[in-house]
């Protein structure tokens, strides 16, 4: 029987929750917007929605809207994403029955702010704080609240499925090799326009062209992408430049080899600055007391940001505190206060930007014109396990790299990598990024087209400056990185980047690699000789006293 046949509201609710039970999760497709997710129904559903509160969250766990064990999440959650989804995915496409929806949640809550708050405001954490701690007399309000967040956040979910077998194949085709050990991969990134190669082989059909089953899976830190690697829980990574380095001689982490395999980005970072600070930093020495978001400490942001602070006359390790901040918690953390600036990959300079959060103080391209930033990695045991499968893999990425250096097809890739499965963004924002054609924040329109741009030759001479680095600058503060690199500069690049294999990868798809592995890196306030690091570190110290 139909359910709109039904006239008692616990017989409509009855009915769905038995139509959900029979349905496999594909083709459980929403009226409203045609896609597979929570409810087949949205309206009937919100028909039958209990007045109680109570009731209501039972009811909302039923529809798994959302799950007991997600009082947590406002601790987790970025509150100016979620403010930006709900009015991006629903109001502003000018479906009024979405706007009622959204009306009808805002009424239920008790006003507006008290729906923002309960979904994302500054006093979510309230709301989504450990239930067992509430009293009796505050609980109804509690599961009210909770119970409007999980729905609007449910909501802004509701996209239209995005059938990527529809996307365009860029990659063309390509002899697929007959000796791949496994075909079915799963590759870790991080949601940044850092990883536009290794995420845009998926939908754009780079890794199907070499007979790869390959999926990008999203990983919630660079701390989890460490751990996961040596745990071996993925196939390969997207890494930050030193971790590769990092991890084989033990500095971090217990020693695990790990190896570059290409360069997935150059340039593509910023230090952005909240804009309570506007107008008061114009250089290194301004901020003096900041606290300063990195990704990582083995990053080239920390690395960077470092390099940038000294020159300032402000020591990295006294005069500032620098906290490591998963990329997608950025924009939080600054709204919240709990950060003053941050040296960040994108889309996170230009959402700040774009949620009028903060402002753009300087791209790292003004530090070192075509510096590396992110790669893409393997372990040394997956990689002699599977070198077919290796070698397949990184040519796949190198060619989408390749595809991705050229401007014209940037607004094609935008879109692809926007989607909600990769780094969930607003189209524009990431195009923005990507084009070069962005505000800065401080009401300038600027047009930079090598913001970031992608090359993927691993120049051996950026493991020397890498490494040059982490000699400096003792981050774990044991001496452990002067004696694991000092005097064996060249060793540990070679060990670690595969320039080699890349050149040869690229060479095969017409690529122009170089083919010097070396060459002197020119940045913003000294030039670095890949023969020469330890001269290098000791003109830094004596100059800038750090």
């Amino acid at each position: 029987m139909a359910v709109a046949s039904f006239n008692n509201p616990a017989q409509k609710r009855d009915n769905l929750f038995a139509q959900r039970g029979q349905l496999s999760e594909l083709d459980q497709l929403c009226a409203t917007c045609g896609g597979s997710h929570l409810s087949q129904d949205h309206w009937q559903y919100m028909e039958t929605l209990p007045t109680d509160p109570v009731d209501m969250i039972d009811d909302l766990i039923k529809m798994r809207l959302y799950k007991p064990d997600t009082f947590g999440l406002a601790d987790t959650i970025s509150q100016t994403e979620l403010r930006k989804q709900l009015f991006l995915k629903t109001i502003s496409r000018g479906d009024p029955k979405r706007e009622r929806l959204v009306n009808d949640l805002i009424k239920l809550a008790g006003g507006l702010d008290q729906a923002f708050g309960a979904a994302f405001g500054p006093q979510a954490g309230r709301f989504f704080s450990d239930a067992q701690r509430i009293s009796s007399a505050t609980r109804r309000e509690f599961l009210r609240n909770i119970a409007v967040g999980a729905a609007l956040v449910a909501l802004t979910n509701c996209t239209p499925n995005s059938d990527q077998s529809q996307a365009p194949n860029v990659a063309g085709e390509a002899e697929v090799p007959d000796n791949l050990e496994k075909t079915d991969l799963q590759i870790g990134f991080i949601p940044i326009t850092c990883a536009t190669p290794i995420i845009m082989s998926e939908p754009l059909g780079f890794y199907k062209k070499y007979g790869l089953n390959a999926k990008v899976v999203k990983m919630p830190s660079w701390g989890a992408v460490r751990d996961s690697a040596i745990a071996g829980e993925l196939d390969a990574y997207h890494m930050l430049a030193p971790m590769p380095i990092a991890m084989t001689l033990g500095l971090g982490s217990s020693a695990f080899g790990v190896k570059l395999a290409s360069i997935e980005n150059i340039n593509g970072q910023a230090i952005t600055v909240a804009n309570r600070h506007k107008g008061k930093v114009k250089g290194p020495s301004d901020f003096k007391g900041f606290v300063i978001g990195v990704p990582f400490p083995y990053s080239m942001h920390n690395l960077l940001l470092r390099y940038y602070l000294a020159t300032g006359g402000i020591d990295p390790d006294q005069d500032v505190k620098i906290r490591a901040v998963p990329p997608p918690d950025s924009i939080a953390q600054m709204v919240a206060g709990d950060i003053d600036a941050y040296l960040m990959p994108d889309p996170f300079n230009q959402r700040a930007v774009y949620e009028e959060v903060g402002f753009i103080h300087k791209l790292t391209k003004d530090l070192w014109p075509n510096h590396p930033c992110c790669a893409f990695a393997a372990s040394d045991d997956w990689i002699e396990a599977n070198p077919n499968t290796f070698r397949v893999l990184n040519k796949s990425i190198i060619e989408a790299a390749g595809y991705a250096s050229d401007p014209k097809n940037r607004p094609e890739i935008a879109k692809a990598i926007s989607e909600r499965a990769f780094l969930n963004q607003p189209t524009e924002v990431v195009e923005a990024v990507l084009t070069g054609k962005f505000d800065d924040g401080n009401g300038n329109t600027l047009n930079i087209p090598d913001r970031i741009d992608f090359d993927p030759y691993p120049w051996q001479s950026f493991a020397n400056w890498i490494s040059s680095q982490l000699v400096r600058w003792d981050l774990q503060g044991d001496g452990k990185a002067k004696t694991a690199i000092d005097g064996k500069y060249d060793e540990v690049g070679k060990d670690v980047f595969l320039t080699d294999l890349a050149r040869e990868l690229a060479s095969e798809l017409d690529q122009s690699p170089p083919e010097e592995i070396y060459r002197t890196e020119k940045l913003a306030f000294d030039e670095f000789d890949p023969a020469d690091p330890s001269t290098y570190i000791k003109g830094q110290i004596d100059k800038y006293g750090v």
